[in-house]
């Protein structure tokens, strides 16, 4: 979800750094973070998967150091941006991410309890949908 940029909005980096490359992301520009292994694959407004070689918690950990943090963790294998979640199903047990700035939209598959996780919590923090 891009934000309009105004003197009281500061955009906040995400900064991956291995032993080959250095990556800088936007946060606002990450919809999802999967877990593959020992890897994961970070998913941009652009639909494109991007191979990482951290593990899931690795991206947890970052997230929760942030000054804006809209991520949150689903079940084992998925911590998405909440700013892009448009339905939670749960019978169907698919997360649906969409929005403005996406290029695409995602279906994810989680687990009936971790999605009535995050329908309760979003429920809580009044970001019911």
């Amino acid at each position: 979800m891009r934000r309009l940029l105004s003197p009281l909005y500061t955009m906040e980096w995400l900064k991956i750094s291995t032993s080959t490359e250095l990556v800088r992301v936007q946060t606002d520009d990450i919809v999802f973070v999967a877990a593959d292994g020992n890897y994961s694959d970070m998913y941009l407004f652009d639909g494109k998967p991007y191979k990482m070689t951290f593990q899931l918690h690795y991206f947890d950990e970052v997230f929760q150091t942030l000054r804006d943090n809209f991520f949150v963790r689903v079940g084992k294998s998925l911590i998405v941006n909440k700013n892009y979640i448009s339905i939670i199903n749960i019978t169907a047990q698919e997360l649906r991410l969409n929005g403005q700035a996406l290029r695409c939209d995602f279906r994810l598959k989680a687990s009936k309890e971790a999605l009535k996780d995050l329908k309760a919590r979003m429920e809580q923090e009044g970001d019911a949908l």
